[in-house]
């Protein structure tokens, strides 16, 4: 069997949409999700029903937005994460997320062709942070192989 990587990343904004401190980081969204979209390796990640982006929707509460993604493997998530105009916006995140004192990413493998949903993701990233990294749910520093 195939597998592929999903991941999930939360923040929590230090303002809604139309607040003037988060015009830099929905300013470059959309050239972020193209670069993302077009990225070796990337398979699929969560939009709202205009097919845009996932920022509208509030799964973990009102002020929390979502990242969900999936990607051929971790090497790939990684190069786009670091190694891309991705890392830019990724330094000034403290600009437009407040401190969330906890766990706000993990990574997890799936079989390839699923699509994972909100509660999946959200359900992984309560498992990481009780249980730390492990086979199912895990980090960019303490990463586990596919099954």
């Amino acid at each position: 069997m195939t597998f592929h990587l999903a991941q999930l990343n939360i923040g929590r904004t230090v303002g809604p949409k139309d607040d003037p401190r988060m015009a830099g980081f929905y300013g470059d969204l959309d050239r972020i999700n193209a670069l993302a979209d077009g990225w070796p390796g990337f398979v699929w990640r969560l939009v709202d029903e205009t097919g845009a982006d996932a920022t509208s929707l509030r799964p973990f509460g009102g002020d929390v937005i979502v990242n969900l993604t999936v990607w051929e493997d971790l090497e790939s998530l990684r190069e786009f994460t670091f190694r891309s105009g991705h890392l830019d916006v990724l330094r000034r995140r403290r600009e437009w997320f407040v401190p969330l004192g906890d766990v706000y990413a993990v990574n997890w493998w799936i079989p390839a062709g699923h699509t994972p949903t909100v509660d999946e993701a959200g359900k992984r990233l309560d498992l990481l942070r009780r249980n730390g990294s492990s086979p199912e749910a895990f980090t960019f520093r303490d990463p586990f192989p596919a099954a």
